[in-house]
């Protein structure tokens, strides 16, 4: 298994450390990928011209709140990066 920066590490043992994923909240997904709410929120939704069918889908924590996994949005940022036009 490949331990990258978007885990964090739980334990760590002479010969191993042991991985988990995150989950980040609006605010923390906000800081990580350089977008406002209003913009994150137009990647997901369908009929908004900002809509991003890439974008990782977020999960429920609870009947009010959603979060993102970590490691989704990793890979999102490397395939915009490697999709990047260079001019």
């Amino acid at each position: 298994m490949r331990h990258s920066q978007h885990m964090t590490r739980r334990q760590v043992t002479n010969t191993e450390a042991v991985f988990y994923p995150r989950i980040l909240r609006l605010k923390q997904l906000s800081e990580r990928i350089g977008l406002g709410r209003s913009t994150i929120y137009d990647r997901m939704d369908t009929q908004s011209p900002r809509y991003d069918a890439t974008f990782p889908k977020p999960i429920k924590l609870g009947p009010a709140a959603i979060g993102w996994i970590d490691s989704e949005i990793t890979i999102w940022i490397e395939q915009r990066m490697s999709a990047k036009v260079v001019r």
